[in-house]
């Protein structure tokens, strides 16, 4: 199926983003979080939307709500930007659309960022967060976690380490256009690198430097893709098939799946990096927010 017409404004938004940086002579980390920001001030949130600040173990978070959302449910979100960037303002409005398409209450993590505060301390966010949930009361069995970008890697090390602490784990897991090795090793971090508008290795190397403050890019918290992923719970894997990213994706899947995890990779033909932001632009985008919510009410019910 041909992609729709929408793409090519899309594109052209994140090329905009991408020469903006370039072209900047001196591209600071507050550059970066303030075009974060602004990329997605206009975008207006629905007027039936219930959003409410709650400190979630002693991390700032969001409650985002659509109307019909299950009393009792949670989709606890993590927001890609690399570590460094991004937050539940950023993200509100694709997590609102995500609470409607899977009739769950969205919980939006502010983790702590880079290069303030480098790793591990979004993994510690991540369990600390989860252990709030279910200090008040949530059954892990009507939980799932997910993210974006950075988040998608971080919702499987939160597993990872979820698991090592002896936590029950949630019902399950989404993982979009996923940061997942540090080390950047995959083959389309080179195929790719003409066709991906939004993420290139210098960008991707920039963050990491930041995040992982000279620490090893195979730590298996920093980089899940080398962890031991051994019982973790179903995961929704989804990537576009011009990311850069996209062996993280599919070489993250594998070791799923040999681990003996339940695993449904997607690649999604012709979407760039974390294309389900642009929901209010961009027909698959709305689409790949939808699967979100059938994978959501699917496993919690």
């Amino acid at each position: 199926m041909a992609p729709s017409k929408e793409l090519d404004q899309v594109l052209e938004i994140y090329r905009a983003r991408a020469e903006a940086r370039a072209t900047s002579k001196r591209w600071s980390v507050d550059d970066d979080r303030a075009a974060s920001e602004k990329a997605m001030a206009g975008v207006t949130l629905d007027d039936d939307i219930k959003c409410e600040r709650v400190s979630a173990g002693g991390v700032s978070a969001e409650w985002v709500c659509a109307p019909g959302a299950a009393d009792g449910t949670t989709l606890l979100y993590l927001h890609g930007g690399g570590y460094v960037i991004g937050s539940v303002r950023s993200h509100r409005v694709m997590l609102s659309r995500m609470s409607r398409a899977g009739g769950v209450r969205t919980l939006g993590l502010d983790y702590r960022l880079a290069p303030e505060f480098p790793f591990p301390a979004p993994v510690e966010d991540s369990v600390a967060a989860y252990r709030w949930l279910l200090a008040n009361g949530a059954d892990p069995r009507k939980i799932v976690v997910g993210g974006e970008s950075a988040g998608g890697g971080l919702t499987v090390s939160t597993f990872v380490a979820l698991r090592y602490l002896g936590e029950p784990l949630p019902a399950g897991g989404v993982c979009i256009s996923s940061w997942a090795d540090l080390a950047h090793t995959g083959d389309s971090m080179l195929s790719n690198a003409e066709v991906d508008p939004s993420v290139n290795l210098d960008r991707l190397e920039w963050f990491a430097g930041h995040y992982l403050g000279g620490k090893d890019p195979l730590a298996p918290l920093a980089s899940p893709l080398y962890a031991d992923l051994t019982g973790l719970p179903p995961l929704l894997i989804m990537v576009g098939s011009i990311e850069v990213l996209l062996d993280d994706s599919t070489r993250l899947a594998e070791r799923a799946q040999a681990a003996g995890v339940d695993v449904t990779l997607e690649v999604w033909d012709d979407m760039p990096h974390n294309w389900p932001m642009y929901a209010h632009i961009l027909p698959e985008a709305q689409q790949t927010i939808d699967r979100v919510g059938e994978f959501v009410r699917e496993h919690i019910g």
